[in-house]
């Protein structure tokens, strides 16, 4: 029975190192103090932006950490935590804790992995305020095309001219 515990304990050990490897962004938060229907509700706002939730037991979460190379995680690793993991925009878990956590005082963002750098509870702050890749890309898009777009309706309005005065 106790070899059956441990190969238990090995597999979730994998698990987590496998999600470790493969995500683009961890968040670690203490989530004691919210209720059911708050916890369903943050669950179900990172399902609708594609991350996982998980709650793992410290001890495995620190083992599989150290496997990957994420051991300065450890000392963020005591009470109830629970694990945000987003495997295509890295910060996407800060932010969307984060948010919750305006509304919900009881959850408190502990730490960070995005993109393999472990970040503390303050930085993971500063990097929630970072909008999206895409709202980057779109905001960055939309400052090159205003001038494209004036320089356009100036040429429209020159050429107009000069066929006005022809």
């Amino acid at each position: 029975m106790e070899n059956k515990n441990r190969q238990e304990k090995k597999a979730k050990v994998q698990e987590i190192k496998e999600k470790f490897e493969k995500a683009q962004g961890i968040v670690l938060a203490n989530y004691h103090g919210l209720n059911v229907e708050e916890d369903t509700e943050l669950r179900k706002k990172l399902r609708e932006a594609g991350m996982e939730y998980k709650v793992y037991k410290n001890t495995l979460t620190t083992l599989a950490a150290k496997e990957v190379g994420f051991g300065d995680i450890e000392p963020f690793l005591e009470g109830p935590v629970s694990i945000a993991i987003s495997y295509d925009d890295a910060t996407a878990p800060a932010r969307v804790l984060n948010d919750f956590a305006k509304d919900h005082k009881k959850l408190e963002l502990k730490a960070g992995i995005i993109e393999k750098q472990i970040y503390d509870s303050e930085k993971l702050q500063v990097i929630a305020s970072i909008p999206s890749r895409d709202v980057l890309i779109a905001k960055f898009l939309g400052s090159i095309k205003a001038p494209i777009s004036k320089f356009a309706c100036v040429l429209d309005a020159i050429s107009k001219s000069k066929e006005s005065e022809q």
